[in-house]
């Protein structure tokens, strides 16, 4: 079976090589192009090589980046997966979505549009069929978001334990990679040794985008979860991988054994489908008392294609009424260009695209 050709748009950015490093030999998408800006016109993989942990094949680095085009990329592929800039994403995916383009964007300018799902498939699958609602669906076009990586990376252990004891209130302090930032992002002297207290939009972002995940899509609409979010977000000196700090809030009081079973059982469509990108354990719980920790556990996940894209939660504990947890998620694969090709692998078994 010939594979879906598909095209990445920001490939000189930390997002978007990610997004050639989950789509190197993919069983389902072959890459057509790497795409960018008119500056990086003309150079290779190579010369613009930001992601340190990976080691590409010699193909993929001599790869040539080729400026956006959309009607190029509309003739050419059936999807773009987008890690641009969200100023830029915003009419540029619209663009693709109306020229007949699946787009699956790393971006925020579309995540609360009405009729576009921010999508994280072991949480909330079905609300990918809100894409039947955009206005583009009918072309063949539709838009679909994964969340801010710091939302990614509690989401799916709050979603195991709203469905089984009910969450009325999560407080989250995030201790965030400089990568999330983007490339080069922090600037040495500010981050070294240091940590930023302040993330611009980071808060009001989280603070949303979970209600809408966690919630449902019904009649044309999105009605979000009714427990409350409150986020306080910090910019520490790590390179990879959000830890995030929650004290939870819950309807009912199970023990701690019972709340570890909810987590460790979790399995969502990804593991049922046998999704390439899916962990087979999407969320792992530490039993040390100095764990998870970004060093150790941001690249948790196997299969091997799936390494990054597994949370892992530690230090679960209960007091004065409210249990407390770690969780350390990888925020440019998780949380970023690997959600948006799980998304995609997603929407492809389901016959989508």
């Amino acid at each position: 079976m010939s594979k879906i050709q598909v095209a990445i748009l920001g490939a000189t950015g930390m997002i978007g090589q990610r997004f050639i490093q989950m789509l190197e030999d993919h069983p389902y998408f072959e890459i057509e192009g790497m795409y960018a800006s008119e500056r990086s016109e003309g150079k290779k993989l190579a010369d613009v090589l930001k992601v340190r942990d990976h080691v590409y094949k010699d193909e993929t680095m001599d790869t040539k980046i080729q400026v956006m085009d959309v009607k190029k990329i509309a003739q050419n592929c059936r999807i773009a997966f987008s890690g641009i800039p969200s100023d830029l994403a915003g009419p540029t995916e619209t663009e693709l979505a109306e020229a007949g383009v699946g787009v699956f964007t790393n971006a925020g300018s579309h995540r609360m549009d009405k009729n576009v799902p921010i999508l994280i498939p072991e949480v909330n699958p079905e609300h990918m069929y809100a894409i039947k609602d955009q206005s583009y669906y009918s072309n063949g076009g539709f838009i679909i978001t994964n969340a801010n990586c710091s939302s990614t990376g509690i989401a799916a252990p709050l979603a195991a334990i709203d469905k089984s004891f009910g969450l009325k209130q999560v407080f989250v302090s995030t201790y965030q990679a400089l990568s999330g930032a983007g490339y080069p992002g922090v600037p040495s002297l500010d981050a070294v040794g240091n940590v930023v207290p302040f993330i611009s939009h980071e808060e009001e972002k989280m603070e949303t985008e979970l209600g809408k995940m966690l919630g449902s899509y019904t009649d044309g609409d999105f009605r979000y979860a009714p427990f409350k979010v409150i986020a306080n977000c910090a910019r520490v000196p790590v390179v990879d991988g959000h830890l995030e700090s929650l004290v939870l809030d819950m309807d009912k009081q199970p023990s701690l054994e019972e709340v570890e079973a909810c987590l460790v059982n979790f399995r969502g469509e990804p593991q049922k489908l046998g999704l390439p990108s899916a962990p087979e354990q999407p969320i792992i719980v530490r039993k040390e008392d100095n764990r998870p920790q970004p060093v150790f556990d941001a690249m948790a996940g196997r299969p091997a294609r799936a390494r990054g894209m597994a949370v892992t939660v530690g230090r679960l504990r209960q007091g004065n009424g409210y249990y407390k947890a770690f969780v350390m998620s990888h925020n440019t694969l998780r949380g970023g260009a690997g959600g948006s090709v799980l998304n995609a692998e997603l929407a492809k078994a389901k016959n989508i695209i």
